[in-house]
């Protein structure tokens, strides 16, 4: 997958890493970016095509889709973080954490994959998490979502590998957004999760893990679960 002459689509593109994957394709390159929000009047990228896309409902992503009839390459990036807890939180945030991060990502990729076949095959990445790995107080339905998305991730490629879409997931932990501005931890440049996250697709990477953190807590997957979570309870 060469993103130079592609034509892409980023979800959630108004701020943050979706804003940056928006840049970085265009300096890379690519012939078209589709910029999608749920208020495109918020993105303020010059040379990019805005379009109004809300994720979690069907016909938005239906309307998108009929119009980006061209896309080669999909940037699943859209997502929320209602810091909810599993056991005491809010059922219908907890569900907007699931709608969104999982049904979400379902509906642009249900919507796109035969874009995608019919134009080559070309690619999707998933803008997925290291917390798809571990669970951390205060974000669980979040947490929950982001390992339900990374399920997604595998299932998607495994159905996908006939028409040739490349399917690479990129994990990171705390990265300097605006979904994080509230917690006091060292974060990563998003511009260089972007980054790396679009070297692993024209490498053909099947994951990426943009930080030290991820590539440690997926290591420590192999281990007794207590050696991790003792740092927590």
């Amino acid at each position: 997958m060469k993103i130079a002459d592609s034509v892409a689509l980023v979800t959630g593109s108004n701020r943050g890493m979706g804003k940056q994957f928006a840049q970085q394709l265009l300096a890379r390159g690519a012939a078209k970016v589709y910029a999608t929000a749920r208020n495109p009047e918020s993105i303020d990228i010059p040379g990019v095509e805005a379009l109004r896309l809300d994720i979690t409902d069907p016909a938005s992503v239906a309307e998108v889709a009929a119009v980006a009839q061209d896309v080669t390459l999909l940037i699943n990036n859209a997502g929320i973080n209602t810091t909810s807890n599993l056991v005491t939180g809010e059922l219908d945030k907890i569900r907007l954490d699931m709608e969104t991060h999982f049904f979400g990502t379902l509906n642009v990729v249900r919507a796109f994959a035969p874009i995608l076949g019919a134009n080559g095959g070309g690619a999707i990445l998933n803008n997925v998490s290291a917390l798809s790995w571990f669970a951390f107080n205060g974000v669980n339905a979040y947490g929950a979502a982001k390992s339900a998305e990374w399920a997604l991730t595998n299932g998607i490629r495994l159905e996908l590998a006939e028409q040739g879409t490349l399917v690479t997931a990129v994990h990171a932990g705390s990265v300097d957004t605006d979904m994080m501005a509230g917690y006091d931890v060292p974060k990563t440049d998003p511009a260089e999760v972007v980054r790396l996250a679009l070297d692993g697709i024209e490498n053909g990477k099947l994951e990426v893990l943009a930080d030290e953190w991820s590539a440690y807590v997926k290591a420590s997957l192999a281990n007794d679960p207590a050696e991790f979570y003792q740092q927590q309870v």
